[in-house]
């Protein structure tokens, strides 16, 4: 099969491989020394300034491992989280003929439930946007439940994550239903990587290496050095395989105290600027021999590779103008390029920031149209999939040229590029409320907006401002993209206060836990916006607040938006989902009531109101409302959901079933629902009818811990006890911490006679969750029968002493449910309040 074109250029630059041959040496002699070798390295670390050539080192590193039989994986900036890196390594993988097929169904689902969070958060309603996953993570870590982030948790208050970490999972609960769904959104990194380290396993097993590559980590080891320390470090994600590598590449030095005992496995490999003798070397390969010529190359170059390679790549074979030493490099290649065409589609195609064939022809004008192919071979050039980079050491140079020799051209290509991408996202336009969660539509209007900022700050920044507003709605990693336009135009078109902005935009990121509270507080303050933006600021920020469990601050800020804006139909609606919380359930549904006054025909109000009928236990008037929604939205899957669920706890199965059911046909993913019906199937005698309902579940959603213990309440109903402890123990091997499997394995080995087994597993239980009424219950139920009456009375007392203090009526629980709703129960559904 004949080469790519790619894969061409790729050869030339490797024949033009130059210097660091020390570095490449050593990387390839670890393949030689058995794993098990304390010699071994399992973990290198390339670093060095801008320019030294980390890059294309740690692609020639890549190629040396591929030429050990190694499967490979190359990450850099492109990505902005941890499952992001999953997906590029999954991708990579696949190309390789090793696809990581489980890793890429969890990551689907993944991103699926994550995007039913922010669907809930995106539009008025407040449902999980990504901020609120950061902000609840960090509520959980607080009490050690989410491992991976405890990092966080010395920025909250440990006694106030205490009280409110059930809230939390139960706020995530009400938005996407099933237990195993709000665990993927509030801490994907805990279900993830297990998935992950057992795929790399598979194929490690199969092949003689596993390399995986982190380049630009100045950028991307915010959040994946803790990740990759733990993976690497620790047993909390299951054991890597041996013959696995890792190599990271980044501007800073890696900091051996961060990661435990990192000299027993850590090879540093920094970078310096190229010797004299390397950069002559590399110059004589490229057919630059002249004296001067060399000498002034390693003058303007600094000896830094990327522009040594640059300029080696012009061969100049006279010195020229060699005598001015205020020429800069770029200006110097610039130069001796003999083709105008392509000079200028060098300096032009250095407008975006990143670039394909489809941006370079609408960034270059006149004849160069056609010059992609020979631009990506240039060496400044880093391939990235499809699309190309230049090297920041060049680009910006480039960029500084243009703007001061001819600011008019220079806006001029701006607005060229700003005109391209408004189009690409308009061909991409959806429904307000769906244009910030969708990438199609998301990524080329912040391209846009860099453009436009580019061309015209001062006219642009009002409407820049605004699009952050709902950038922060979706979260810090949308925020941060958002930030990073600003930091960039700033500093490409050299516009202090925007760089500085931008600059404190991303700090604010940095320093709170991921509900955007703060950079909401920052725009507050700017002059640019309308008072309609700030009621949109405040509501947002209020939906931070309320994610963060501050339930008097997102009420301030509502009544804020309010006294801006008292027709707020949004502000409305918030506040009435923070009174709901706060169980204030008349205020909430005053609030509702005037909801349904300003936007009279929507499904909003109904539903809000059904919801809140169905906490307060209101079942009736919960079927009565959600129905009035269904007929405005008959399509709502989540609705459905929750209204089966009202009509489960009303004791009505064949309507619950029917709703299920339409749930299921709108949405045959809907493992909530599937989970659900599965109960109700489970009590009416259906046992085959709900295990299969739990089978699709369970292969929507692997390793859930949710699905088990539903799947052991079949079994228990069944009078399969012995299936139902098996399965129950499962599900606590999953989470440790899952106290309503407790509860359920007690009852389960009771009436197997493993009564002293039965009563560990009900202390454990209270013990989690000291408010258990049901497990106190069945604990006094079993001390009265093995005789120990004083036992059995003081667990009575506690039970009605939780039960009084939670609102629940005195007597014995429903025996369908295997004991009533408790922080560590599955999760009531509800309809997602979105707008």
């Amino acid at each position: 099969m004949q080469a790519s074109m790619q894969e061409l250029i790729r050869r030339r630059k490797r024949a033009g491989f130059v210097g660091r041959r020390g570095e490449l040496a050593a990387f390839q002699r670890n393949f030689d020394v058995p794993v098990d070798d304390e010699q071994h390295r399992f973990v290198y670390s390339v670093h060095g300034n801008a320019g030294v050539g980390k890059t294309f080192l740690v692609r020639e590193l890549e190629q040396a491992a591929r030429e050990r039989g190694a499967v490979t994986a190359y990450t850099d900036e492109g990505v902005n989280s941890v499952p992001e890196a999953l997906g590029a390594i999954g991708a990579h993988f696949a190309r390789q003929g090793h696809p990581l097929k489980a890793l890429d169904r969890i990551l689907a689902t993944y991103r699926q439930r994550r995007y039913e969070a922010e669907a809930a958060g995106a539009g008025p309603g407040p449902g999980p946007s990504a901020g609120a996953v950061v902000a609840a993570q960090a509520g959980l870590a607080g009490i050690g439940l989410v491992p991976g982030v405890g990092a966080l948790a010395g920025a909250v208050d440990p006694a106030q994550l205490a009280q409110g970490a059930d809230r939390l999972r139960a706020a995530l609960s009400a938005r996407l239903g099933r237990q195993e769904d709000v665990q993927l959104v509030l801490d994907p990194l805990r279900v993830l990587t297990p998935v992950f380290v057992e795929e790399l396993g598979r194929v490690a097993a199969q092949v003689s290496w596993v390399a995986l590559f982190f380049d630009t980590y100045e950028l991307t080891g915010a959040f994946l050095d803790g990740w990759l320390r733990d993976l690497v470090s620790t047993d909390r994600y299951g054991g890597l395989p041996a013959n696995t590598v890792l190599t990271l590449s980044g501007q800073g030095r890696h900091d051996p105290l961060r990661w435990p005992a990192a000299a027993d496995f850590v090879a540093d490999l920094p970078l310096e600027p190229f010797t004299e003798d390397e950069a002559r070397q590399l110059l004589a390969a490229k057919g630059v021999v002249e004296e001067e010529v060399v000498r002034d190359v390693l003058r303007l170059s600094g000896r830094l590779p990327v522009l040594v390679s640059t300029l080696a790549g012009s061969r100049p074979a006279t010195p020229g103008d060699i005598g001015d030493p205020s020429a800069t490099a770029v200006e110097r290649f610039l130069k001796w390029e003999p083709d105008p065409v392509r000079r200028a589609a060098a300096l032009e195609g250095a407008l975006p920031r990143r670039l394909d064939e489809d941006v370079f022809r609408a960034a270059v004008s006149g004849d160069a149209a056609g010059l992609f192919g020979w631009l990506r071979s240039l060496p400044f050039v880093r391939d990235q999939g499809g699309r190309i980079k230049y090297h920041e050491v060049v680009r910006a140079p480039m960029q500084r040229l243009q703007r001061t020799s001819s600011p008019q051209r220079w806006r001029a290509g701006h607005q060229r590029l700003a005109a391209w991408y408004a189009r690409e996202r308009a061909a991409a336009e959806g429904a307000s409320g769906e244009r910030w969660r969708d990438e199609a539509w998301r990524d080329p209007r912040l391209e846009e907006l860099y453009h436009r900022l580019c061309a015209d700050p001062a006219g642009t920044f009002g409407e820049v401002l605004r699009d952050g507003i709902a950038a922060c709605r979706q979260g810090t990693v949308t925020a941060r993209r958002w930030a990073r336009v600003i930091a960039d135009a700033g500093e490409d078109a050299n516009r202090e206060p925007l760089r500085t902005w931008g600059t404190a935009c991303l700090a604010a990121l940095a320093a709170e836990r991921g509900q955007c509270v703060d950079l909401l507080g920052m725009m507050l303050a700017r002059p640019e916006l309308t008072d309609d933006d700030r009621v949109a600021v405040h509501v947002a920020r209020a939906w931070g607040h309320f994610r963060a469990e501050a339930y008097e601050e997102a009420l301030a800020d509502h009544r804020r938006a309010l006294t801006l804006h008292p027709h707020s139909a949004d502000a409305h609606h918030g506040r009435a989902v923070v009174h709901r919380a706060l169980g204030d359930h008349a205020a909430a549904l005053t609030d509702l009531d005037r909801l349904e006054e300003l936007e009279p025909g929507l499904p909003r109000a109904p539903r809000e109101r059904g919801e809140t009928h169905r906490r307060a236990g209101r079942y009736e008037e919960a079927v009565a409302e959600l129905g009035r929604a269904l007929a405005l939205d008959p399509a709502d899957a989540l609705t459905l959901g929750s209204r089966g669920q009202a009509w489960a706890q009303l004791g009505c199965p064949t309507e619950a079933l029917e709703d299920f059911d339409r749930a299921l046909a709108i949405d045959p993913d809907y493992g909530w629902a599937l989970v659900r019906r599965a109960h109700v199937r489970a009590l009416l005698g259906d046992t085959e009818g709900a295990l299969a309902d739990l089978d699709r579940a369970e292969r929507l959603s692997p390793s859930w811990a949710w699905v088990l213990g539903e799947r052991g309440f079949v079994y228990r109903f069944a009078g399969r006890f012995e299936e139902a402890v098996e399965q129950f123990g499962r599900a606590l091997r999953l989470d440790p911490g899952y106290a309503w499997a407790l509860g359920s394995r007690a009852v389960a080995l009771a009436e197997l006679g493993r009564v002293t087994e039965a009563l560990a597993d009900l202390d454990r239980a209270v013990e989690m969750v000291p408010g258990y009424v049901w497990a106190y219950q069945q604990r006094a139920r079993l001390h009265r029968s093995q005789g120990r009456e004083e036992h059995a009375l003081a667990d009575l007392a506690r039970a009605e002493r939780a039960g009084h203090a939670q609102g629940i009526p005195s007597g014995p629980p429903p025996a369908d449910e295997g004991g009533p709703r408790h922080p560590a129960a599955p999760p009531e559904p509800g309809p997602a309040p979105r707008g």
